[in-house]
């Protein structure tokens, strides 16, 4: 199969991505989060080929993207709590799992009686669904446990020769994945978090609890109820190592570890003139979190480009924006944490 770059500007591109959905084919669409490998929604065929494309186990469940928050209706049964969710956070980086209906095939639910429902603020995401005329299923369009891509080129790299078409608009604006939320009631559980915030969740719903799965390693046995618990993820070929020093312990640290090892080093912007002749990936400023999470997959997948084998970065913290950083870089390292 020969796979093609278009941008999203070219004449008749966007036609094409949603006939060849429509047609039961898989697609690498831009979304403001990371790029997606998109499929009808309604077609179970179509969206077992995203299983097999990215190498993704089975029990792992999908993210289906809508147009906008009242299409939820067609494929769950909503409630209040969706609406008052909705009316605050979409379009944008959120996805909330609600009971499916029948209609929704369980190849995208894995088995699953609920399903993850997403509406994307970024507007070319938003015209391939509304030219597809389905909701489209979704996950990341990369190789499963590999890091996200947040390119075009990235999505090239992993599925070149794997689907017929990639949408490029550009580098993701966020740059890890959405928030996934379950609603119960009036009551919310964070399953994988993102750009939107358990704070920002409690300004809408005062009962916000985080699964203990954002934190740590779904047990032995134990069901993945959203995308990100259960394996993996978001993994560079290189043997990833937090390090939860910081300062000058840090800066010794990595200069102790160079000496002898091929590595690079995921730095603040201040930190660069004090690691002279060391290969550094620069996060950006040490407060910019939101600079340093939209860089991080293409980081990760930098270290790999240049053939490093270990990269040392800051352990992140755990609270605020820093959540999602911290939840996708301790999956990323298996949990290698030093001085932690």
């Amino acid at each position: 199969m020969i796979t093609e770059i278009l941008s999203w500007e070219a004449s008749g591109a966007l036609e094409k991505s949603a006939r060849l959905i429509r047609e039961g084919e898989i697609v690498g669409i831009p979304t403001e989060t990371v790029y997606g490998l998109g499929a009808n929604a309604y077609n179970g065929e179509a969206c077992l080929k995203v299983f097999k494309a990215k190498g993704r186990p089975a029990d792992n469940p999908l993210i289906v993207h809508i147009s906008g928050p009242s299409q939820a209706e067609e494929i769950a049964y909503t409630n209040a709590l969706y609406y008052k969710l909705a009316e605050r956070f979409m379009p944008g980086p959120l996805t909330i799992i609600l009971p499916k209906r029948d209609i929704i095939p369980s190849e995208v639910t894995a088995g699953l009686d609920s399903v993850a429902i997403r509406c994307p603020v970024h507007s070319v995401a938003r015209k391939i669904i509304e030219l597809s005329g389905v909701p489209i299923a979704a996950p990341s369009a990369n190789k499963s446990g590999m890091p996200s891509p947040t390119t075009a080129q990235h999505v090239y790299n992993d599925m070149n020769g794997i689907i017929p078409l990639i949408i490029d608009a550009g580098a993701c604006d966020v740059g890890v994945e959405s928030t996934v939320i379950k609603i119960t009631d009036d009551s919310i559980m964070l399953l994988r978090p993102g750009a939107v915030t358990p704070q920002m969740l409690s300004e809408v719903c005062p009962s916000v609890t985080i699964s203990k799965a954002v934190l740590e390693e779904l047990k032995e046995g134990e069901v993945a109820q959203s995308p990100g618990m259960k394996y993996k993820h978001y993994a560079p070929k290189a043997s990833l190592y937090l390090v939860a020093f910081d300062g000058d312990e840090f800066i010794r640290l990595v200069r102790e570890r160079a000496q002898s090892e091929n590595c690079v080093v995921m730095c603040y912007d201040e930190e660069i003139s004090s690691l002279d002749g060391i290969t550094l990936l620069p996060v950006g400023k040490r407060n910019d979190i939101k600079e340093q999470t939209k860089r991080l997959f293409d980081l990760l997948r930098h270290a790999d480009e240049i053939g490093a084998d270990v990269i040392y970065a800051h352990l992140p913290g755990k609270s605020g924006e820093e959540l999602a950083m911290y939840n996708r870089m301790i999956r990323a390292c298996s949990h290698r944490i030093i001085g932690g």
